[in-house]
C-alpha cells in the first residue's frame, strides 16, 4: 500500500510508476482516486459538524422549556437522519477508496529495467558453464524411474495431478538441501523458524497475495482458512500492528514450511515431473529493516548473494536476471530472479526470486518502529528471497550431476548432509 499523502503530492510520479508496471488509467485512475480522497475528507468534516450540532441540541433539551422541547427534538431527529445518510455515503466512499488502495502496486525502483513482460528481463551475469555430457543425458523423470526414487504414477491416483512422492536417496537429498540452506542462513545471522501453512485472510492482504491472486490460493471455507504459498506470508504478519525499537532491526528470519499453490494459471506448462506441483517445501529468507532505501537495497544484495552461494554450493550453473517493471508483481520495488541450468530443457529455469518490497507490505500490516534519531514512528521495509524450494531445485540438480550409469554426484558442500556419500543411485 502507498501513502495517500505522497500520491496526492506526486500524482505524475505515481502515474509514471503505474505505467511502467503496466497499469493503465482504466485500471487505476489516479485523478479519480485523488478526487475521491478529497470527497471523503469533506464528508468526514461535514459528518463531524453534524454530529457536534446534534450533540449540542441533545444536550440542550434538558434545560429547554416545555414549549421549546418539541422543536429541538424534531430538529435533532432531522439532523440524526441527515447524519446517518452522510455516514452511509462516507462508508461507501471509504470502501471504494480502500479497494483501490489495496490494488495500488508499489512503485518500481529507478534502477529497475522498464519492460512489458519477462521477455524484457535483463541477464546481469551467468555463473558456471552449462553441463556437457559425453553420453545421452536423461531428464529428471527418467533418473527417478531408473533409480526407484519416486511413485509419480501411483501418487497421481491418490492425490491427483501436479503432486509428487519421492523416496529413498532422493527424499534424503530433498531434506539435505534444506538443512544446508538453513545452516547457511543461521551462519549469516538469521533466526531459523518453522511456521504453519495455514493463514487467516487478513495476512494475505498484508503480504499482497490478495486482492491480486485469489485464484492461485487454496481456501477451506468450512474453516475460513487459507493454505500458504510461502513462509513469507506468515512472517510478514508475525509482528503486525507492533511498534518495534530500532535496536531490534534488522530482523532476519529463515522460515521453513510446506507450501501450497493451485497453479490455476499454469495449464499446459510443466505438467510432468517436479517443476510445477501443488505442494512443495520451501525455506524462505525474510528481512525486516529500517525505512531507508540504501539500507533495504543493501539487504537486497545480501539476500541475492546468499542465494548465489547456495547455487554455488550445489555446483549448479545459473544466471541472475534483473526483472523488468512489467514482470515484477504488485508488491515489488526491485526484483532479481536466479535461474539454474536444466539440461533436458536446454534452458535456465527459476529457482529463486529475490525482492525488495520497501514499506508497501508494512503499511498493510501496520508494522512500524521508532527511529532513534528523531523519535518518529516509521514503517519498516521488508524483503524476501527463496532460500531453497523443493522439489523444483531437485530437477536441475540431478540432471546436471548425472553420470552415464544413472547415478548422481553429490557436491562436496552437500555431502555432510547426505551421510558423507559422494554419489547416489542404484549403481552407486
Amino acid at each position: 500500500m502507498l501513502d495517500i499523502k505522497y500520491i496526492v503530492e506526486n500524482p505524475d510520479i505515481i502515474k509514471e510508476g503505474l505505467a511502467k508496471k503496466g497499469y493503465t488509467a482504466d485500471v487505476i485512475d489516479i485523478d479519480a482516486l485523488i478526487a475521491l480522497h478529497k470527497d471523503i475528507n469533506k464528508l468526514k468534516t461535514s459528518s463531524q459538524s453534524l454530529s457536534e450540532e446534534k450533540n449540542k441540541l441533545s444536550n440542550s433539551i434538558k434545560s429547554a422549556s416545555a414549549e421549546e422541547r418539541p422543536s429541538i427534538i424534531a430538529k435533532s431527529k432531522a439532523l440524526g437522519e441527515e447524519l446517518k445518510a452522510e455516514q452511509e455515503k462516507l462508508a461507501a466512499e471509504q470502501e471504494k477508496f480502500d479497494n483501490i488502495m489495496l490494488r495500488m502496486p508499489n512503485m518500481p525502483s529507478p534502477e529497475s529495467p522498464v519492460g512489458k513482460d519477462d521477455s524484457e528481463n535483463i541477464v546481469r551475469r551467468k555463473v558456471g558453464e552449462p553441463a556437457k555430457f559425453d553420453f545421452e543425458p536423461k531428464d529428471h523423470i527418467e533418473l527417478m524411474e531408473i533409480n526407484d526414487w519416486s511413485e509419480m504414477e501411483r501418487i497421481a491416483k491418490v492425490s491427483g495431478s501436479r503432486t509428487y512422492a519421492i523416496k529413498n536417496d532422493l527424499a534424503k537429498l530433498e531434506l539435505a538441501m534444506h538443512m544446508l540452506v538453513l545452516d547457511k542462513l543461521r551462519s549469516h545471522g538469521f533466526t531459523v523458524i518453522t511456521v504453519p501453512s495455514i493463514s487467516k485472510e487478513k495476512p494475505l492482504y498484508g503480504q499482497g497475495y490478495l486482492p491480486f491472486s485469489r485464484d492461485e490460493i487454496y481456501y477451506m471455507p468450512a474453516d475460513d482458512i487459507y493454505l500458504s504459498g510461502t513462509a513469507e506470508l506468515i512472517l510478514n504478519s508475525l509482528r503486525a500492528d507492533e511498534i518495534l525499537n530500532e535496536a531490534e532491526l534488522p530482523i532476519l528470519y529463515a522460515g521453513f514450511s510446506p507450501c501450497f499453490r493451485r497453479e490455476a494459471g499454469a495449464a499446459g506448462k510443466d505438467t510432468r515431473g517436479l517443476v510445477r506441483v501443488h505442494q512443495f517445501m520451501k525455506t524462505e529468507q525474510f528481512v525486516i529493516c529500517k525505512n531507508d532505501i540504501a539500507e533495504s537495497e543493501k539487504w537486497h544484495q545480501k539476500l541475492l548473494q546468499i542465494s548465489e552461494e547456495v547455487l554455488q554450493d550445489l555446483e549448479l550453473p545459473y544466471q541472475v536476471l534483473e526483472v523488468c517493471t512489467g514482470d515484477m508483481g504488485a508488491p515489488k520495488y526491485r526484483q532479481y530472479d536466479l535461474e539454474a541450468w536444466v539440461p533436458s530443457q536446454n534452458c535456465y529455469r527459476e529457482t529463486h526470486s529475490c525482492s525488495n518490497i520497501t514499506e508497501w507490505q508494512a503499511r498493510r500490516t501496520n508494522l512500524r518502529y521508532r527511529d532513534n534519531a528523531d523519535g518518529k514512528v516509521k514503517y519498516v521495509h521488508t524483503l524476501n528471497n527463496t532460500g531453497i524450494a523443493t522439489p523444483r531445485a531437485l530437477v536441475p540438480f540431478i540432471e546436471n550431476h548425472q553420470n552415464a550409469d544413472g547415478t548422481v554426484n553429490i557436491p562436496e558442500k552437500l555431502r555432510p548432509y547426505m551421510g558423507g556419500v559422494a554419489k547416489i543411485g542404484k549403481n552407486a
